[in-house]
């Protein structure tokens, strides 16, 4: 016949061993789950990260040329006849002077069309190797037909495109080299006039590419939105531009910017994304060495479970009871601590080890729930005005920027922006004191007008406020109310640093010509500050 404690041991036993069978399947499918989802997520970061640098890089060469190309045109516009000679000297020192802060750039170049003129070619720059720029001969373009885009390429097709372009890599005969090159064409009341551009050495963009490392033996290539090679590490020397590598297969598509293809070998899984040249960035790393780090942690998993198991009979056979029940009271406050719930209760009563544990949880508890509570007021809440501060304004902004990036239907809000002025004067005249006093009166009126919408300090004396639902349609009826109470504190008030001179500002969101929610804030912002120049005038025009 068993005893007691023999039934107990083997139910208990039963009961572990069939948890930890569960709890060892469990965890290895969530391990491979998961181990390739880390997976997917670093070859996604990596690759964003790495697309971010090129973009970085290829935008500072489109903001430097267009930068020439704006002020070459708008130059060119308002030039004289006999001023062309001086406008192209003007042109090139100014150009000179971009080039050199701009990050990879091999040559730079202003070509004027012989059709405009055949006064002056226009310059081509060339960088040395003692890094300095060089005057070189240039083209003769009359030798062409500028209507053909299949030549003399830099030139033909941002004519023929009428806008700035990227041109896919291509071999420069004068220089001996391959560049990329950003190209856009000068316009002078609508007659073309010439193309300013910059090209990149080659060179300079795979070392960018080459920077991009994942695992062991991830790399990162790129290709031409027709899977055209511009750069792989271990291609360059067989394969040239022009040649493809087919990764892009509808059998190798595993989802959006993902795919798996054979290489040299061995299986590889990508991401990529496209870049603004029209190039798309790939980061690439073996698949078996993806694999081996969950499966490692599979091995490791089942080794540890065995080991469990030993470890856990033997403790159920000798404590099983005498822990599973505090521990069971325990696990259901951790949970509802878990789920946000600190107003949880704990009793302590023994002096071993689950009680020290259950008084050191409820101690934690409670000082999560005040720095909690303490952290959000710091990070959120304005010191001086109670009100929401810059950081509080930016999350709540980003909320609604996420709606509008989802298309979510029917968004409607509106931004107001307050100034307060003659704040530095108030500070100045009177003391900081009477200025703090100044700002409370301003964000007293904004929260006295606006109760039910969420107003913010974003700036030393800026407030703004984001009216939606009910306040937005109501929104001209608030601000006449703004303005009365305005006009109240002014009227009543006995020194100048009580009352409330507050300039204001209002935009609502359009959806067809705002991108982001900054655009709208960025409009209010302008609109504020004109009605500020309004008022000054009227104050002056009075005196």
């Amino acid at each position: 016949m068993h005893s007691i404690r023999t039934k107990f041991t083997l139910l208990t036993l039963s009961a572990v061993v069939i948890a930890l069978c569960i709890a060892t399947y469990i965890g290895v499918y969530s391990i491979q789950t998961l181990g390739k989802r880390d997976a997917d997520q670093m070859l996604h970061l990596k690759c964003t990260s790495g697309a971010m640098n090129l973009e970085t890089y290829f935008d500072g060469v489109e903001r430097s040329v267009e930068t020439v190309s704006t002020l070459v045109q708008d130059n060119f516009e308002h030039m004289p006849p006999d001023q062309l000679y001086s406008e192209v000297e003007s042109v090139r020192h100014l150009f000179n002077k971009v080039a050199n802060n701009t990050h990879g750039v091999l040559t730079y170049y202003f070509r004027l069309d012989p059709d405009f003129t055949k006064e002056h070619p226009g310059f081509w720059y060339v960088r040395d190797q003692g890094e300095e720029f060089r005057e070189h001969k240039v083209t003769d373009i009359t030798q062409y037909d500028t209507s053909d885009t299949s030549s003399l390429l830099w030139f033909t097709r941002p004519k023929a495109a009428a806008k700035g372009i990227w041109l896919p890599p291509y071999y420069t005969e004068n220089l001996g080299v391959r560049v990329i090159s950003y190209n856009v064409p000068v316009y002078s009341h609508g007659r073309f006039v010439g193309v300013v551009g910059m090209e990149i050495d080659y060179e300079t963009l795979a070392n960018e590419a080459k920077k991009i490392k994942l695992f062991d033996n991830g790399y990162a290539f790129i290709l031409d939105e027709n899977s055209n090679v511009v750069y792989h590490p271990h291609m360059d020397s067989t394969l040239q531009y022009g040649e493809k590598l087919a990764i892009d297969s509808p059998d190798q598509v595993k989802g959006d910017h993902h795919v798996q293809y054979w290489f040299d070998g061995s299986q590889k899984e990508a991401v990529w994304l496209p870049l603004r040249n029209g190039m798309r960035l790939y980061v690439t790393v073996p698949l078996g060495e993806i694999n081996s780090v969950w499966q490692r942690l599979i091995v490791l998993t089942f080794s540890v479970s065995f080991i469990l198991l030993v470890l856990a009979s033997f403790v159920m056979m000798n404590f099983g009871k005498r822990i599973t029940e505090p521990l069971h009271e325990l696990t259901n406050v951790a949970q509802q601590v878990a789920n946000g719930n600190y107003d949880v209760v704990l009793e302590d009563k023994s002096n071993d080890e689950i009680g020290i544990l259950t008084r050191t949880f409820r101690g934690l508890v409670e000082k999560t729930r005040d720095n909690i509570d303490s952290l959000h007021k710091k990070i959120y809440i304005d010191a001086m005005t109670s009100v929401g501060n810059k950081a509080a304004y930016g999350v709540y902004i980003q909320k609604i920027q996420d709606r509008m990036d989802n298309h979510v239907e029917g968004i409607e809000f509106g931004i107001g922006v307050f100034d307060c002025d003659n704040l530095k004067y108030i500070n100045d005249f009177y003391g900081h004191d009477k200025g703090d006093i100044y700002i409370k009166t301003a964000s007293q009126i904004i929260c006295r007008a606006f109760p039910n919408s969420p107003v913010f300090r974003i700036g030393g004396d800026e407030f703004a406020v984001i009216l939606e639902r009910g306040d937005f349609c109501a929104r001209d009826e608030l601000f006449n109310l703004f303005r009365k109470y305005r006009e109240e504190v002014r009227a009543t008030a006995e020194h100048e640093w009580e009352q409330a001179n507050i300039t204001m500002g209002l935009a609502v969101y359009d959806p067809e010509n705002d991108a982001s929610v900054i655009d709208v804030a960025r409009r209010a912002d302008q609109v504020m500050y004109e009605n500020k120049r309004l008022r000054k005038e009227k104050q002056k025009s009075v005196r």
